[in-house]
Order: structure tokens, then sequence, then C-alpha cells
């Protein structure tokens, strides 16, 4: 399968793997920014992409940055439907105690390309039992 990309911006980097085998492309910073503690704030990439029809793209943290820094993506993941064609940007907050710098070129997110089910949606009067029932959290124990 082929993910169509297009740079919008000079320093606009291509999403690439890492390693062969890695389930995600990183995703590239095309500015300079300063994350406060607690702050959050949408970070470019410049690139803009399509994806083929019954895909969706979704931006993940990367776990490096989470755990050094404390720095992730606040809607992990977001979600890039195939019909987007505006540019890929990545929400990043600082969850850490001191300011994060990002700079151009850093590798700031991944990209995970996936399948996306459709459903149709049909409203009934009565649903069928099962053993878990209505036990949500916390009813699996400890």
């Amino acid at each position: 399968m082929k993910l169509k990309v297009k740079k919008i911006h000079f320093d606009a980097k291509t999403p690439e793997y890492a390693h062969p085998g890695d389930a995600g492309l990183d995703l590239f910073s095309i500015e300079e920014a300063e994350l406060l503690p607690g702050s959050s704030r949408l970070i470019r990439t410049g690139i803009v992409i399509e994806l083929p029809d019954g895909m969706e793209a979704q931006i993940r943290p990367r776990s490096g940055l989470a755990l050094k820094h404390q720095v992730t993506i606040l809607n992990s993941p977001g979600t890039i439907d195939s019909g987007y064609r505006g540019e890929v940007g990545v929400i990043m907050i600082n969850h850490g105690k001191e300011s994060f710098h990002i700079h151009k070129g850093m590798k700031i997110a991944q990209m995970i390309i996936q399948r996306v089910l459709r459903v149709e949606v049909e409203v009934v009067g009565e649903l069928s039992d099962s053993q878990r029932g209505t036990g949500g959290f916390g009813s699996s124990g400890v």
C-alpha cells in the first residue's frame, strides 16, 4: 500500500520508519517551540497525506519523550480520517516539571496506518446478556 505525502513547507520531512519492522512512521516538527510545564500546543509537521478509503492514520506518542521528559500527545491516539487533506498537526503536552524545547526536524510522534471497519448502526430495545454484564471500572479486581 502506498501513502501519498505532500510537503507544504520547505522544512518538512517525509514520514519514515526508523527500523525494519517498526509499526509507526516518525513524524517531524517544522518549527521551534517551547512547551512550558503543564502547557500544550499544536506542533506543525508541514505535510498533508492522502489515505486510501477504509484507512485511518493514528498519531501516537513517542515513548522516549514520555519517559524521559513527560512530553506526550494530548489526544492520544489522534485520528486522521481518509477524507482529511489538511496539514498533519500534533497536539503535544508537557506533563513534566521543566520546560521542553521542540526543535525543527525533531521526531515528535509516530503515525500508524490501519484499516477501519465501518458498521451499520441498529437501534434495538434490548441487548443480549453476557458473562460480564454491566460490570465496569474495577469489576475484574486488582
